[in-house]
């Protein structure tokens, strides 16, 4: 691993070549526990065209010389799918207001040099640079305590997050389906918000 890592941030047809990788990465850091997701590379394929797509979107990479170890993707929620959109419409939030953290995903051997931190950092810096947002958010999965996957070193990122200023607002909750490792279909999975305002 090299010490020289940089950070970037790339929005709209900029992101096009990083796309196979960024694919691969989610498949693989997603597959560990409370995702658990049994990952398909042409779904994700698609999924990331979103944000080649729209302009406002922003994709911040964690670059190890020309390798690909990490990113984290973020975009304006009326842009978002329909159930993401849908907690923040039923609780009267305008959409407008809201811009939304998509995930982050990083290289186990890069984890504990505080990427996580500046990923954060550069998706809030590229919400003030569109302007006009009220609320920064993100979701997560729910997964019960006692988990059979659940691995017993596991700790929540809570703390984290409540760090850089979010709060969980179960209130604001949706479901996503995927299919988990060692199933044969997908299945609904609990979602919740946090907010920053």
């Amino acid at each position: 691993m090299s010490k020289d890592i940089r950070i970037e941030r790339c929005s709209g047809p900029a992101l096009a070549q990083y796309i196979p990788e960024l694919a691969r990465l989610r498949i693989e850091v997603f597959r560990d526990f409370p995702y658990l997701y049994d990952g398909d590379y042409h779904y994700e394929e698609k999924y990331l065209q979103t944000y080649v797509n729209t302009p406002e979107s922003v994709i911040v990479l964690a670059l190890d010389g020309e390798k690909v170890v990490g990113a984290s993707t973020a975009l304006p929620m009326k842009f978002e799918t329909e159930e993401l959109k849908r907690p923040f419409i039923e609780q009267g939030y305008h959409l407008d207001d809201v811009f939304y953290c998509s995930e982050s995903v990083l290289n186990k051997d890069y984890r504990g040099l505080g990427l996580g931190v500046r990923f954060f950092e550069q998706r809030e810096a590229h919400a003030e640079f569109l302007g006009g947002f009220k609320h920064i958010t993100f979701c997560c999965v729910e997964r019960p305590i006692d988990h059979p996957r659940r691995p017993a070193s596991y700790v929540p990122l809570d703390q984290f997050w409540n760090k850089r200023g979010y709060v969980k607002h179960p209130e604001l909750h949706t479901s996503f389906s995927w299919k988990d490792l060692d199933d044969t279909d997908e299945t609904p999975k609990p979602m919740t918000f946090w907010l920053k305002e």
